[in-house]
């Protein structure tokens, strides 16, 4: 030992720190700091949450005011289109211009329909929302418009097909935003009824919207904050904004995830990824009777710039106190941990399946009893390996070797075989008309008669040889340096041996079938299967006898 190591040895005893239990006591009392360091960073987390929040309540406020400032505008536009409406010029003109025959289509031409065109065009000309105005019927078509093109433009408006049912319910109908591909920007569609004297629906005012108003509203309220605002739809397509970079209206959206966080916490400040993938800190509020919002957002790093002042100067407090903590901690920890290494090791070799592990025991106290513990049951591993390697080969009936233990032992057999040029033999042993002595007598008379079979066979054989139950009343014997000639001797004398064998319900015989190698098989698999096919040729020929493979049946007389 070291002589650093033996002097804080002795005052970690001083201070009754000798045992394991107490070095992690001590070690314990020092990891109070990292609680403490937690609560540093907690007070941190809950620092930036109230920055953010003050930043982003003006930006609250101003989006609230944004939104309502969108709804008046629409207010404003609808009320004017109901004006429009219901003056004389729009109701009874429309009343009095004659129906094609076809539909009901109205005739776009004549007095009527060209002094209703000039008031659409007057009323066009005095207000800039309107890129234009139309007249339709109920079902969607043209009666007259304000177009541009000069000259009548027939057809229909292309509206949903509830557009007349949210307008008798309503008593209006407000389209979803689209980019005008004639004006090249921003454009909406929205409708109020036209009732004449009589009450009866006749068509409905429509207005082509100039969203460029949105876009004035939105830089207006953007002029009074920190940061940006922008107005998107439900599904965050941008329609106006201002700081939105180069994204152009109604081609730019924010990403899905960014959607769904602000609407899901509409009035509150959260963080997302803005139109160009920047992160921005904004709240969104949404606007009454259209499915738009308006989100005031400000640059998260100008949002948490205080935050992040007072991050840095906390991780350089934790990590002088990690360093100084670890310092301590490292000291500790060798004292604890350098005594578990030989145990660690030896637990290494035993998981790697080295039993031979014999540790000393050179100290006291808990490593020293562990120590203790682990050498006993090492121990108890070898006992235990040892007992399931003998029972792994094993028939637990008979006490033979089972037919895992053939295999094994037959293949080792054939290689030394061949690598001598020597033969070996195999027997393969059926007890005849085991099965109705089992049915007749019981399992355990069956069982009587194995043991006894397998105990004649230990005795007939020699202690080179190898001795299986196969399976059932099956019994192998592999014979080394043993040809086909003394194969059959053999299995002749264990067949009289059974035979000699007293049982209450008679005399045992046995059917036997014999391999040779090489002439019958150069392989296990062979081998066992040239002594099975002769064992089955035994059966089929009377029982009671003993076949060599590609030989006649023999039987013997019975003493």
């Amino acid at each position: 030992m070291r002589t650093w190591e033996r002097t804080v040895s002795r005052g970690l005893h001083a201070l009754g720190l000798e045992s394991i239990r107490n070095k992690l006591l001590a070690f314990a009392v020092l990891a109070t700091l990292i609680p403490s360091l937690s609560t540093v960073w907690v007070s941190y987390v809950h620092s930036q949450r109230s920055l953010t929040e003050k930043i982003t309540g003006e930006q609250h406020s101003l989006s609230a005011q944004a939104a309502r400032e969108l709804d008046l505008w629409l207010k404003e536009r609808l009320y004017e289109l109901r004006v429009f409406a219901s003056s004389y010029e729009v109701s009874e003109n429309l009343e009095r211009m004659p129906r094609t025959s076809k539909a009901g289509a109205p005739v776009r031409q004549g007095p009527a329909y060209g002094r209703l065109r000039d008031y659409l065009n007057s009323v066009r000309d005095r207000f800039a929302d309107y890129l234009e105005l139309m007249v339709i019927d109920p079902d969607a078509r043209i009666v007259a418009n304000t177009s541009n093109a000069g000259a009548a433009q027939a057809g229909a408006v292309a509206l949903p097909p509830d557009w007349l049912r949210v307008l008798k319910t309503d008593n209006a109908f407000v389209g979803e935003p689209y980019r005008d591909s004639i004006a090249r920007q921003p454009a909406m569609i929205v409708a109020v009824p036209i009732y004449p004297s009589n009450g009866r629906l006749i068509g409905a005012l429509t207005a082509k919207l100039n969203l460029r108003a949105v876009q004035q509203i939105s830089r207006r309220f953007a002029a009074g904050g920190l940061g940006g605002m922008l107005v998107v739809t439900a599904d965050g397509t941008l329609l106006a904004g201002s700081g939105s970079g180069d994204a152009a209206p109604m081609t730019a959206k924010l990403p899905p995830e960014s959607v769904r966080l602000l609407f899901d916490r509409a009035g509150s400040a959260v963080r997302y990824r803005g139109l160009e993938g920047e992160e921005a800190v904004g709240t969104l509020e949404r606007v009454p009777r259209l499915s738009w919002a308006v989100v005031a957002a400000i640059p998260a790093d100008m949002a948490y710039r205080q935050a992040a002042r007072l991050r840095n100067l906390t991780v350089l407090i934790v990590a002088a106190l990690l360093l100084g903590v670890g310092l301590l901690a490292y000291l500790l920890g060798v004292l604890i941990v350098r005594p578990l290494d030989r145990l660690t090791t030896g637990a290494a070799k035993v998981a790697a399946g080295d039993l031979a592990v014999d540790l000393p025991v050179v100290s006291g106290g808990e490593v020293g009893s562990l120590t203790e513990v682990f050498n006993h049951m090492v121990t108890r591993l070898r006992d235990g390996r040892r007992e399931l390697e003998r029972l792994s080969v094993t028939d637990d009936l008979t006490g033979l070797y089972n037919r895992r233990y053939l295999l094994d032992a037959l293949a080792n057999e054939i290689r030394r075989s061949r690598r001598l040029e020597h033969r070996c033999a195999l027997l393969m042993a059926d007890i005849d008309h085991f099965k109705e002595y089992n049915d007749a007598l019981g399992h355990l008379a069956g069982d009587e008669m194995l043991i006894k079979v397998a105990r004649a066979l230990r005795d007939s054989t020699r202690e080179v040889d190898c001795v299986v139950r196969y399976g059932g009343e099956e019994f192998v014997v592999l014979l080394p340096e043993t040809d086909a000639d003394q194969a059959v001797e053999t299995a002749e004398r264990i067949r009289a041996r059974v035979a000699a064998e007293d049982l209450a319900g008679g005399s045992i015989t046995l059917s036997v079938g014999i391999a040779e190698f090489p002439t019958h098989g150069d392989s296990p698999e062979s081998m066992i299967a040239a002594a099975d096919g002769a064992l089955y040729r035994a059966k089929r020929e009377g029982r009671d006898r003993v076949v060599r493979a590609g030989g006649p049946a023999k039987r013997a007389s019975t003493p």
